[in-house]
């Protein structure tokens, strides 16, 4: 499923028109982005979490040429399933 499935099937069991419902997930997709950018997390209880993860800088390998190369630590988006929707999928 991508975005405007996802629109298109809210819309269609909400009564909400298509562009409320574009509006209200661009609204809460920049509201997540932003929280992760300063370093909150998000948490929607039964769903999950979103939040920031800290990778460490480590060695690696070029395929094409075979040369170790340092790739630098970095701060990654991470997701984090709740009970709810862990049970919703077994």
């Amino acid at each position: 499923m991508n975005k405007t499935d996802l629109i298109n099937n809210i819309a269609a069991k909400s009564g909400l028109s298509k562009r409320d419902v574009e509006t209200v997930l661009n609204g809460f997709l920049g509201e997540v982005t932003a929280a992760l950018q300063s370093g909150d997390k998000v948490q929607l209880i039964g769903f999950g979490t979103f939040e920031t993860r800290q990778r460490n800088g480590r060695k690696g390998r070029n395929p094409q040429t075979g040369k170790t190369i340092e790739i630098p630590a970095s701060k990654v988006p991470a997701f984090k399933a709740g009970n709810k929707l862990k049970e919703a999928v077994k």
